[in-house]
């Protein structure tokens, strides 16, 4: 075991316990509970975006990827940045002003129909469980890796420490987390980024020159095509991953911690900015894994090359630098998971238990209840999953996550906003389409069938795009418009009038 690693993992658990028992003394009701009272201030809830959204897929994963498969890597920075424009630009300002403590609330301000609401419900938590398996999973890795524990105790620890954080401290304390974790992160990744720089003299085109010789790539390393050979199918994973963040429910609760629609706008160019600038730094991690670590070292200490970033600074810093860097990577995964645990416990909370079982007349001590139950119940499932999850290539599970929160969330969100007509009917026909389409698309897919037995199962696939965004977003705007046109249900003018009133100025009758 690494003592320093073990030390610094260490500090930061108990530093996220402080902030947490804190935290729990001001959460009382189910608005501090939700959405932290809506106190937080635009650069607080900037950084806790940026904390929530740069998972470790983002640090170990990307870093991983461009220094094996060079430019191919960086498709994921642009289309993480980029997916921050169609956040800032069409769902931030209406979100905020329609909504108050989920995703269904802003839709339910139009359609105020149990099924509608069940069904934004079912994805939020789809969803979050999608995305949190492969964290959990890529945390039980890490954490074997590093300080020796076998993969159970890491998953459970994990887990233990992000049922806590939500059960007691609520979003004040996923929020707090996520910001120490945003700092931290943005702190260890310029300092590598800086001495990978140096290392080049910091000259741009010496490093590139360098490079192009550094990989069993050569010339390659800096193309396109190493990775993503099928242009369709590096067409549909930007194309999810630029849509789906919209989509996203643990991005889109974090509209309701602010005061105001303009204080959400302001958090989205914070996050936007901060977000940008770690992406450009994840290319001097992927470039510097590459020359002073190299693919042989990388892929022996994971085939999928996730502990590039860890190895990198241990080759620059020494035992210390590769210890830090870790226990922000673990920091990184806690962050992340907290949130998706608060987004689903809040969807199955307040839209099901509380406005679905009790029709709104839950008192707030039993949506409170209701809340930290359904926080542990999430919790339980996800570790299980996770667990069953063991020996699995789960890499895939964050796409379909964002291919889902593409093609089932995003259409209804800006219906709801845009489209007069859009009636209950277009709605939930939009949300089953495009939740079932992605989930059975990807379920025929090399994802999740493979010849050579590389995936989940032995077989032939039936499509040959690893990500189903393609076709999967497309057919959930469609659902949504055949089942509005198809419904003899009319729309209400008059409401939508007042939505459109509603989103764009955040008015509200007194």
């Amino acid at each position: 075991m690494n003592t320093t690693a073990f030390l610094l993992f260490l500090a930061i658990v108990l530093l996220t316990i402080v902030i947490t028992y804190f935290a729990a003394k001001k959460t009382n009701s189910t608005s501090d509970f939700y959405t932290a009272g809506g106190g937080l201030k635009g650069y607080q809830n900037g950084l806790a975006i940026a904390g929530d959204y740069m998972s470790a897929a983002s640090f170990l994963g990307i870093a991983g990827t461009i220094a094996l498969s060079g430019f191919d890597g960086f498709f994921y920075s642009i289309g993480f940045l980029v997916a921050y424009l169609v956040v800032l630009y069409l769902v931030a300002e209406p979100l905020r002003n329609l909504g108050k403590y989920t995703m269904a609330d802003m839709i339910a301000a139009r359609f105020d129909d149990k099924k509608v609401r069940g069904v934004a419900a079912l994805n939020t938590v789809t969803i979050s469980i999608f995305y949190m398996i492969a964290q959990l999973v890529g945390a039980g890795s890490l954490i074997k890796l590093l300080l020796g524990l076998d993969y159970l105790t890491s998953v459970t620890i994990v887990g233990v420490l992000m049922t806590l954080y939500v059960v007691f401290g609520g979003m004040t304390a996923t929020s707090w987390v996520q910001i120490t974790k945003a700092v931290l992160l943005m702190g260890g990744t310029f300092i590598i980024s800086l001495i990978v720089f140096a290392k080049f003299h910091f000259s741009v085109t010496e490093m590139f020159q360098s490079l192009q010789t550094a990989t069993p790539l050569g010339e390659k390393y800096l193309n396109p095509g190493n990775k993503y050979k099928v242009p369709l199918d590096t067409l549909s994973l930007n194309l999810a991953l630029v849509l789906g963040t919209a989509g996203l429910p643990h991005i889109l609760t974090r509209f309701f911690t602010v005061k105001d629609a303009p204080t959400a706008r302001s958090s989205v160019v914070y996050a936007t900015w901060l977000i940008g600038i770690f992406y450009v730094m994840t290319v001097f991690l992927g470039f510097g894994a590459a020359q002073f670590v190299g693919a042989k070292e990388i892929t022996a200490a994971d085939p999928g090359g996730n502990m590039a970033a860890p190895l990198l600074a241990k080759a620059l810093g020494g035992d210390f630098l590769f210890a830090f860097i870790s226990a922000v990577a673990f920091a990184t995964i806690l962050a992340v998971v907290t949130g998706l645990v608060l987004s689903a416990a809040s969807a199955f909370a307040h839209d099901f238990y509380t406005h679905i079982v009790r029709r709104g007349n839950a008192t707030e001590k039993e949506q409170m209840t209701a809340a930290r139950w359904a926080s542990v119940a999430v919790s339980v499932i996800s570790i299980l999953l996770a667990l069953a999850a063991q020996k699995l290539n789960v890499a895939f599970l964050v796409s379909l996550a964002f291919a889902v929160a593409a093609s089932a969330n995003l259409p209804v969100i800006l219906f709801t906003i845009f489209w007069r007509r859009f009636n209950t009917a277009g709605a939930v026909t939009g949300m089953l389409t495009g939740l079932i389409s992605a989930i059975v698309l990807v379920a025929v897919s090399p994802s999740v069938w493979s010849p050579a037995g590389k995936a989940i199962f032995t077989g032939d696939p039936l499509i040959t795009l690893t990500n189903p965004g393609i076709i999967s977003i497309p057919l959930g705007f469609l659902g949504a418009i055949v089942g509005t046109l198809l419904s003899s249900r009319p729309s209400s003018s008059a409401k939508f009038d007042e939505i459109l009133v509603k989103a764009n100025t955040g008015y509200r009758e007194m």
